[in-house]
């Protein structure tokens, strides 16, 4: 994503028409409330190194290996069977 400068924002908005000055404000400031919130787990995650997040990653798919391994029995009773087709 590029970057953009404040003079660009100002720019925007000192084209629009007075009557979407509301509504560029409201936008404003919900933006500025968002960011000021805590930031989300996502964001947070994409926030780390590199490294971390992968390390983070693996450590995840070993459990979800662990977890498919343990449950393929049972797994395959519920998803073996015949599927009703009804017209």
């Amino acid at each position: 994503m590029e970057t953009i400068a404040y003079a660009q924002i100002q720019e925007l908005i000192m084209r629009l028409p007075a009557r979407k000055l509301p509504l560029a404000y409201s936008l404003l400031t919900e933006l500025v409330e968002k960011e000021s919130d805590e930031l989300s787990p996502q964001v947070q995650f994409m926030l780390l190194p590199l490294a971390e997040r992968q390390r983070i990653m693996a450590r995840q798919v070993k459990k979800m290996v662990t977890h498919y391994e343990e449950s393929a029995v049972e797994r395959q009773e519920w998803q073996a069977g015949d599927f009703l087709y009804a017209d």
